[in-house]
C-alpha cells in the first residue's frame, strides 16, 4: 500500500486555492510549514505573516496560493480526507465479505496516523492532529452553505458516502446508513480529542482505541456476526 500511496495525487477543489501548491517548491514549502505552524500555535493564532517568517518569504507570496488562512485549512483538511479515502479504497478493494470491508474501512478512518516518507512535505501525523483539533472550524462558518454548494467539502462527503455504501451493502434494509457513517467519521475525531483532553468522559485510552469502539458500535448496530466483529 505504501508504494501505491507514494503516487497518490489528491485532487483538491481548484476553487480552494489560487495556485496549486503542488506545482512548485514554494507551494510545497507553504503546505509543509503551515502544518508545522498550525500544530505548534493552533489555527486561531496562525497567520500568513508568521508563516512567511517561518519559510523566509514575503507574506504576499503566500497570498498568491491561498486567499486566506480559511482556504488553506480547507486545502489541508481536503487533502487529508482524500488521503484517507484512497487508503480505504486500496484496503477494501480486494476484500469479498461486506462485513470485513466495512470494519476495515472503519479501522482505517479511526486508526492513529504515523508519519511515513511517502510525502516529504506533508507530515501525516501532524495533519491528523490538525484535523482532530481544527476541522470543525472549516465548516462552522456563515459561508458553509455557499462553500458546500461550491464543492469545498466534496472529498469529505465522498468518504462518508463510501462508508454509507459499505453499511448498506452489509444491511440493505438499515434505515440510517448515512447518519451512521457520518457519526462514525465525526465521532472518531471527537473520541481522539476526548482521549487527549477529557479522559473522564471517554472509555478510549491506550488500551481501548477509537477504532475498537466504532467497530463495536457498527457491529452491534448492524448485528454483524461475532467472528467478523
Amino acid at each position: 500500500m505504501n508504494e501505491l500511496l507514494k503516487n497518490l495525487r489528491v485532487n483538491v477543489n481548484e476553487k480552494i486555492f489560487l495556485k496549486d501548491p503542488e506545482t512548485s517548491q514554494l507551494g510545497k514549502k507553504i503546505v509543509q510549514n503551515s502544518i508545522l505552524l498550525i500544530d505548534e500555535l493552533g489555527f486561531d493564532n496562525f497567520t500568513f505573516k508568521k508563516l512567511g517568517q517561518r519559510i523566509g518569504s514575503n507574506e504576499s507570496s503566500i497570498y498568491r496560493y491561498f486567499e486566506n488562512k480559511h482556504k488553506l485549512l480547507l486545502y489541508l483538511t481536503s487533502w487529508y480526507w482524500g488521503w484517507i479515502e484512497y487508503k480505504v479504497v486500496l484496503a477494501t478493494n480486494s476484500l469479498d465479505q461486506p462485513e470485513r470491508k466495512l470494519l476495515t474501512a472503519i479501522e482505517i478512518v479511526a486508526a492513529p496516523v504515523v508519519q511515513d516518507s511517502a510525502y516529504s512535505h506533508i507530515n501525516e501525523a501532524l495533519l491528523n492532529k490538525i484535523v482532530i483539533n481544527e476541522f470543525s472550524k472549516s465548516y462552522l462558518t456563515k459561508e458553509v452553505d455557499k462553500e458546500n454548494k461550491d464543492g469545498y467539502f466534496s472529498i469529505y462527503k465522498r468518504l462518508i458516502t463510501r462508508l454509507r455504501n459499505l453499511i448498506s451493502e452489509v444491511r440493505p434494509n438499515y434505515r440510517y446508513p448515512a447518519s451512521l457513517a457520518s457519526t462514525i467519521v465525526e465521532g472518531v475525531m471527537h473520541q481522539h480529542f476526548l482521549k487527549e483532553h477529557f479522559v473522564l468522559i471517554t472509555d478510549c485510552n491506550d488500551e481501548i482505541t477509537p477504532a475498537e469502539f466504532f467497530c463495536h458500535l457498527a457491529s452491534t448496530t448492524l448485528n454483524l456476526s461475532t467472528n467478523e466483529a
